[in-house]
């Protein structure tokens, strides 16, 4: 039998109440978190260790236990995230009409371009690398698994976590060429021994 258990029951399962905080606040101090680092464990400590050596059993017992260890963490967190909304306050309170609209555009026109032609940027850097021409794959090959084709040699293109999972449900079609989406652009890894001239 499988079951799930929501966030909401884990938390009620555990006697760990959730903040009551109005619409909107708790995803503004997430991001605001995400940028001032407040909760890494150099301010707060490495809780995957901390959790370990807790031996109590309680929400109030593991507070107590924290609290004690890093008397100063939740204040310096809460200094930090503080610190950078009101960074984010007057940064917003210059958010023009114009800047919007950029930020509209650019999401709609060219991220949304660029993320879904990916693979045609993946096959035209490996063609880069290899010195061979490519071409995107044909319905018929598509079909079969090919994403392309780069000199005579058919590929696939799939995530870097592709290989490494239990069942696949898509036969490869070709050479794996497998990617990893960065902050700043996608990997790619490929053999190019793998890749025929024409």
């Amino acid at each position: 039998m499988k079951t799930l258990i929501t966030f909401a029951e884990l938390r009620d399962l555990l006697a760990a109440p959730p903040p009551d905080l109005p619409t909107y606040v708790a995803p503004l101090l997430n991001l605001a978190n995400r940028y001032a680092g407040a909760t890494r464990p150099r301010v707060v400590g490495q809780m995957s260790t901390l959790i370990q050596e807790f031996e109590g059993h309680t929400f109030e017992e593991r507070a107590s236990w924290y609290q004690a260890r890093f008397p100063n963490a939740i204040e310096d967190a809460c200094r930090l995230i503080r610190e950078k909304l009101f960074q984010f306050k007057g940064v917003l309170e210059g958010i023009t009409d114009e800047m919007i609209r950029k930020w509209v555009e650019d999401l709609i026109l060219a991220k949304t371009f660029v993320g879904l032609k990916y693979q045609e940027a993946i096959l035209k850097k490996v063609a880069e690398v290899t010195g061979l021409a490519y071409r995107l794959a044909t319905p018929a090959e598509e079909a079969r698994g090919v994403d392309g084709v780069v000199g005579e040699t058919e590929v696939s293109i799939k995530p870097s976590s592709w290989p490494t999972q239990v069942l696949q449900r898509e036969d490869l079609g070709g050479v794996l060429i497998t990617y990893e989406k960065k902050g700043d652009g996608v990997e790619i890894e490929f053999d190019p021994g793998q890749f025929r001239c024409q």
